[in-house]
Protein backbone atom coordinates (compact mmCIF):
# COMPACT_ATOMS: atom_id res chain seq x y z
CA UNK A 1 0.00 0.00 0.00
CA UNK A 2 1.42 3.18 -0.80
CA UNK A 3 0.20 5.97 1.44
CA UNK A 4 1.27 9.68 0.39
CA UNK A 5 0.72 12.91 2.63
CA UNK A 6 0.53 15.59 0.17
CA UNK A 7 1.88 18.64 2.47
CA UNK A 8 1.71 22.46 2.15
CA UNK A 9 -0.12 25.93 3.08
CA UNK A 10 -3.47 26.60 2.15
CA UNK A 11 -3.91 27.25 -1.65
CA UNK A 12 -0.93 25.42 -2.54
CA UNK A 13 -2.55 23.41 -4.70
CA UNK A 14 -3.27 20.09 -2.84
CA UNK A 15 -6.63 19.71 -3.46
CA UNK A 16 -6.19 20.51 -7.60
CA UNK A 17 -2.96 17.67 -7.84
CA UNK A 18 -4.81 15.34 -5.61
CA UNK A 19 -7.58 14.62 -7.65
CA UNK A 20 -5.04 14.29 -10.76
CA UNK A 21 -2.65 12.12 -8.73
CA UNK A 22 -5.86 9.73 -7.65
CA UNK A 23 -6.70 9.45 -11.61
CA UNK A 24 -2.90 8.47 -12.78
CA UNK A 25 -2.17 5.95 -9.68
CA UNK A 26 -5.57 4.34 -8.21
CA UNK A 27 -5.02 5.66 -4.55
CA UNK A 28 -7.93 7.21 -2.88
CA UNK A 29 -8.19 10.55 -2.06
CA UNK A 30 -8.30 11.15 1.89
CA UNK A 31 -9.24 15.27 2.56
CA UNK A 32 -10.12 16.01 5.91
CA UNK A 33 -11.07 19.24 4.62
CA UNK A 34 -14.22 17.08 2.14
CA UNK A 35 -14.82 15.29 5.13
CA UNK A 36 -15.61 18.24 7.21
CA UNK A 37 -17.58 20.14 4.47
CA UNK A 38 -19.37 17.45 3.79
CA UNK A 39 -20.46 17.26 7.65
CA UNK A 40 -21.10 21.51 7.45
CA UNK A 41 -23.13 20.98 4.24
CA UNK A 42 -25.88 17.98 6.21
CA UNK A 43 -25.71 20.23 8.84
CA UNK A 44 -24.69 17.96 11.72
CA UNK A 45 -23.67 19.08 14.89
CA UNK A 46 -20.34 17.99 13.80
CA UNK A 47 -20.40 20.14 10.43
CA UNK A 48 -21.94 23.54 12.59
CA UNK A 49 -19.00 23.29 15.29
CA UNK A 50 -16.44 22.51 12.53
CA UNK A 51 -17.40 25.62 10.99
CA UNK A 52 -17.64 27.93 13.55
CA UNK A 53 -14.10 26.42 14.54
CA UNK A 54 -12.64 27.01 10.48
CA UNK A 55 -13.81 30.67 10.00
CA UNK A 56 -11.95 31.56 12.94
CA UNK A 57 -8.77 29.81 10.81
CA UNK A 58 -8.52 27.40 13.49
CA UNK A 59 -8.01 24.06 13.17
CA UNK A 60 -10.52 21.53 14.07
CA UNK A 61 -9.97 19.22 16.82
CA UNK A 62 -7.78 15.82 16.84
CA UNK A 63 -9.69 13.34 18.27
CA UNK A 64 -12.55 14.23 15.42
CA UNK A 65 -10.31 13.84 12.47
CA UNK A 66 -8.18 10.69 13.58
CA UNK A 67 -11.80 8.80 14.17
CA UNK A 68 -13.56 10.58 10.22
CA UNK A 69 -9.73 8.77 8.73
CA UNK A 70 -10.15 5.58 10.49
CA UNK A 71 -13.98 5.14 9.23
CA UNK A 72 -12.44 6.19 5.89
CA UNK A 73 -9.87 3.44 6.04
CA UNK A 74 -12.11 1.04 7.49
CA UNK A 75 -14.39 1.31 4.66
CA UNK A 76 -12.24 0.72 1.89
CA UNK A 77 -9.89 -2.25 2.75
CA UNK A 78 -8.73 -3.34 -0.66
CA UNK A 79 -7.61 -0.05 -1.31
CA UNK A 80 -4.10 0.74 -3.64
CA UNK A 81 -3.24 3.16 -1.70
CA UNK A 82 -4.42 7.11 0.24
CA UNK A 83 -3.26 10.54 -0.05
CA UNK A 84 -3.53 12.32 2.78
CA UNK A 85 -4.68 16.00 2.30
CA UNK A 86 -4.41 18.56 4.33
CA UNK A 87 -3.56 16.19 7.25
CA UNK A 88 -1.54 15.92 9.77
CA UNK A 89 -1.03 19.24 10.24
CA UNK A 90 0.44 19.14 13.78
CA UNK A 91 3.15 16.74 15.14
CA UNK A 92 0.93 14.92 17.44
CA UNK A 93 -1.75 14.49 14.39
CA UNK A 94 1.16 12.86 12.44
CA UNK A 95 2.09 10.68 15.61
CA UNK A 96 -1.38 9.56 16.21
CA UNK A 97 -1.77 8.97 12.35
CA UNK A 98 1.17 6.69 12.35
CA UNK A 99 -0.49 4.83 14.89
CA UNK A 100 -3.61 4.35 13.12
CA UNK A 101 -1.69 3.13 10.22
CA UNK A 102 0.29 0.91 12.35
CA UNK A 103 -2.74 -1.18 13.87
CA UNK A 104 -3.98 -1.14 10.16
CA UNK A 105 -0.41 -2.75 9.21
CA UNK A 106 0.61 -0.16 6.59
CA UNK A 107 2.56 3.28 6.98
CA UNK A 108 3.27 6.68 5.56
CA UNK A 109 5.11 6.20 2.10
CA UNK A 110 6.21 9.56 2.04
CA UNK A 111 5.80 13.57 2.37
CA UNK A 112 5.46 15.39 -0.53
CA UNK A 113 5.15 19.09 0.26
CA UNK A 114 4.33 21.81 -2.03
CA UNK A 115 6.59 24.85 -1.90
CA UNK A 116 4.74 28.23 -2.73
CA UNK A 117 5.88 32.00 -1.73
CA UNK A 118 2.93 33.44 0.94
CA UNK A 119 1.76 36.51 -1.48
CA UNK A 120 1.10 33.49 -4.60
CA UNK A 121 -0.83 31.77 -1.81
CA UNK A 122 -2.97 34.63 -0.78
CA UNK A 123 -3.77 35.49 -4.45
CA UNK A 124 -4.66 32.06 -5.04
CA UNK A 125 -7.07 31.65 -2.06
CA UNK A 126 -8.80 35.10 -2.68
CA UNK A 127 -9.88 33.87 -6.06
CA UNK A 128 -10.91 30.43 -4.91
CA UNK A 129 -13.20 32.61 -2.48
CA UNK A 130 -14.71 34.21 -5.39
CA UNK A 131 -15.70 31.01 -6.96
CA UNK A 132 -16.34 28.82 -4.29
CA UNK A 133 -18.36 30.90 -2.06
CA UNK A 134 -16.38 29.58 0.95
CA UNK A 135 -16.17 31.91 3.62
CA UNK A 136 -12.78 30.57 4.89
CA UNK A 137 -11.11 32.25 1.05
CA UNK A 138 -13.01 35.38 1.09
CA UNK A 139 -11.17 37.71 3.68
CA UNK A 140 -7.23 38.37 3.48
CA UNK A 141 -6.99 38.64 7.24
CA UNK A 142 -8.47 34.70 7.90
CA UNK A 143 -6.08 33.76 5.11
CA UNK A 144 -3.19 35.45 7.01
CA UNK A 145 -4.39 33.41 10.22
CA UNK A 146 -4.53 30.16 8.42
CA UNK A 147 -1.11 30.17 6.62
CA UNK A 148 0.54 31.45 9.94
CA UNK A 149 -1.26 28.74 11.93
CA UNK A 150 0.55 26.66 8.70
CA UNK A 151 3.76 27.48 9.26
CA UNK A 152 3.00 27.47 13.26
CA UNK A 153 1.71 23.97 13.85
CA UNK A 154 2.56 22.44 10.81
CA UNK A 155 5.87 22.75 9.38
CA UNK A 156 7.10 20.72 12.78
CA UNK A 157 5.58 17.89 11.22
CA UNK A 158 7.78 17.98 8.36
CA UNK A 159 10.71 17.44 10.29
CA UNK A 160 8.60 14.27 12.23
CA UNK A 161 8.68 12.60 8.89
CA UNK A 162 12.03 14.26 7.35
CA UNK A 163 14.12 12.01 10.19
CA UNK A 164 12.53 9.01 8.65
CA UNK A 165 14.01 9.84 5.15
CA UNK A 166 9.96 10.34 4.40
CA UNK A 167 9.82 14.39 3.54
CA UNK A 168 10.51 15.88 0.05
CA UNK A 169 10.03 19.45 -1.18
CA UNK A 170 8.22 20.20 -4.38
CA UNK A 171 8.28 23.38 -6.45
CA UNK A 172 4.32 24.44 -6.03
CA UNK A 173 4.45 27.03 -8.67
CA UNK A 174 3.91 27.19 -12.38
CA UNK A 175 1.37 25.01 -14.18
CA UNK A 176 -0.56 22.51 -12.73
CA UNK A 177 0.65 19.95 -15.68
CA UNK A 178 4.35 20.98 -14.19
CA UNK A 179 3.59 20.56 -10.52
CA UNK A 180 1.74 16.90 -11.54
CA UNK A 181 5.20 16.10 -13.28
CA UNK A 182 7.03 16.95 -10.55
CA UNK A 183 4.96 15.39 -7.61
CA UNK A 184 4.37 12.05 -10.14
CA UNK A 185 8.15 11.08 -10.48
CA UNK A 186 8.53 10.96 -6.48
CA UNK A 187 5.18 8.45 -6.75
CA UNK A 188 5.90 6.57 -9.45
CA UNK A 189 9.25 5.59 -7.20
CA UNK A 190 7.19 4.61 -4.66
CA UNK A 191 4.99 2.70 -6.67
CA UNK A 192 7.79 0.83 -8.53
CA UNK A 193 9.31 0.18 -4.75
CA UNK A 194 6.16 -1.47 -3.87
CA UNK A 195 6.09 -3.95 -6.55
Amino acid sequence: MVNIILFGPPGSGKGTQSANLITKFGLLHLSTGDLLRSEIEAKTPLGLEAKKVMDQGILVPDEVVIGMISSKLDANPEARGFIFDGFPRTTAQAEALDKLLSLKKTAISNVLALEVPEDELIARLLNRGITSGRSDDANEEVIRARIVEYHNKTAPVADHYAKYGKFKKIKGEGSVEEIFDRLSKEIETLVEEKV
